[in-house]
């Protein structure tokens, strides 16, 4: 009954999501639900209770990573605002063609990720740029966050070698490295791309065959005739949050993104410095978007920090734990279901490995292979309707909803890496 209970609150937090509903506000309610049927204090201000657990998810995700998201957010609107977003667009659209517009988005978030972005600021990154790219290519705009999600939070996420800390957390428990199993990884990957790209291609070919195409809103920062900024001004600031990042990471940590960011931030700014419309527009809208973009999150992993202290969390667990057909699949499955309960790939992984690690170490599943498992199988149902960097993209940056914008996202997000988890373990079983 207990897991049921979870299951179905989970749903209901899903379904609502979909349905366009204020995750700020519907998050909290959910896990005030899941709370009183799990028979947890909701009226104590003890550590036990319900505001307490609630909360210590919130502020935790927000004093961790609101600068990320702050920084990543004014970056965005300064090249937008500048027009070295519309350059870039420009050149690359020139190399690639209007046909390729999609792939070269997703090759731009997949760079910047591998580089040592954060999949939460590659998307504010990556947005004016991909907003000017399907303009031009005048494809339908709902396939924009499946774009961004697709090239920052799967293919290059959890492969072998990645700096992100999907790839970094099963370091700290298994002993192993950032390449750990990566001869299995990298032809996993490998697949993981072209199976997406083929079937983004197909569902945006479908839609333009139906008469979508790109619209434009009241909001778009318009393209005009201006004068813009060189290529090379506008692509210095990209290349240097990558550089800045990949050379500090290992002496500053999470505080590398916040200094890559800032210099990323002062090079735009500096750079291009004739080429701003309204600096101060930019700003301001930067620091609002990233505000709501954290709040929910915030909410999310709020609401991921009540479940996993719930009865029926256990249960899940006992349950996932003791699933036949090896140690490998038995992670893949606890981790999958845990990354979409809590709708964190890093929190699965962080609610499960320091339990899950020594057992699974202790039955001889190799270090290597359990890491890489772990890594993959993360990214898979942690991107249901729910996941607060689905809902971010989704809607605070890119404005769409749910109902129009998630089905491409769902089918580049949960059901390839699912799939691709699926080749991974059978590898592995042959191999």
């Amino acid at each position: 009954m207990d897991l049921t209970i979870l299951i179905a609150v989970l749903v209901l937090l899903t379904w609502l999501t979909i349905r366009g509903a204020n995750l700020i506000v519907i998050a909290p309610i959910c896990a005030f639900i899941l709370a009183i049927l799990s028979g947890i204090n909701v009226w104590t201000v003890e550590p036990e209770g319900f505001t307490h657990i609630y909360m210590a998810g919130f502020t935790s995700f927000f004093a961790s990573w609101f600068l990320v998201f702050l920084f990543g957010s004014i970056f965005g609107k300064l090249m937008e605002d500048s027009g070295a977003a519309e350059k870039v667009s420009h050149v690359i659209m020139s190399k690639v063609g209007s046909e390729r517009a999609a792939l070269a988005v997703i090759l731009a978030c997949g760079v910047l990720t591998y580089g040592g972005v954060s999949v939460f600021v590659v998307a504010f990154t990556a947005y004016p740029i991909a907003l000017s790219l399907f303009r031009e290519a005048k494809l339908p705009r709902r396939f924009i966050p499946a774009c961004l999600a697709f090239g920052s939070a799967t293919f290059t996420m959890t492969t072998a070698g990645s700096p992100e800390i999907q790839n970094w957390i099963p370091i700290k428990y298994l002993e192993t490295s950032p390449w750990a199993a990566w001869e299995i990884s990298f032809p996993v990957a490998i697949v993981m791309f072209f199976m997406g790209y083929s079937w983004l291609k197909k569902m945006m070919a479908t839609a333009c065959a139906n008469g979508e195409t790109f619209e434009d809103r009241a909001h778009d920062p318009h393209p005009e005739l201006r004068n813009l900024p060189s290529f090379i001004s506008s692509i210095i600031p990209l290349v240097a949050i990558v550089l800045v990042g990949f050379f500090t990471h290992d002496i500053l940590k999470q505080n590398a993104l916040v200094l890559s960011l800032i210099v990323g931030c002062l090079l735009t700014y500096f750079l291009n410095i004739h080429h701003f419309k309204n600096v101060d527009g930019a700003l301001h809208d930067g620091a609002y978007s990233a505000l709501i973009a954290t709040g929910n999150t915030c909410a999310v992993v709020g609401f991921g920090a009540l479940a996993k202290v719930t009865p029926g969390f256990d249960q899940a667990m006992a349950m996932v734990t003791t699933l036949p057909g090896g140690g490998l699949v038995s992670a893949a499955v606890a981790i999958t279901f845990i990354a979409g309960i809590t709708g964190s790939a890093s929190g699965g992984q962080s609610i499960a490995l320091p339990e899950l690690a020594p057992q699974y170490l202790a039955d001889g599943v190799p270090a290597d292979e359990l890491h890489r498992i772990v890594a993959i199988s993360s990214g898979a149902l942690d991107s249901l309707p729910h996941n607060g960097y689905v809902v971010t993209t989704i809607r605070a940056i890119c404005g769409e909803t749910h109902k129009s914008a998630y089905g491409p996202v769902a089918a580049l997000t949960v059901v390839v890496p699912t799939l691709c988890l699926m080749l991974a373990l059978a590898l592995f079983a042959i191999f």
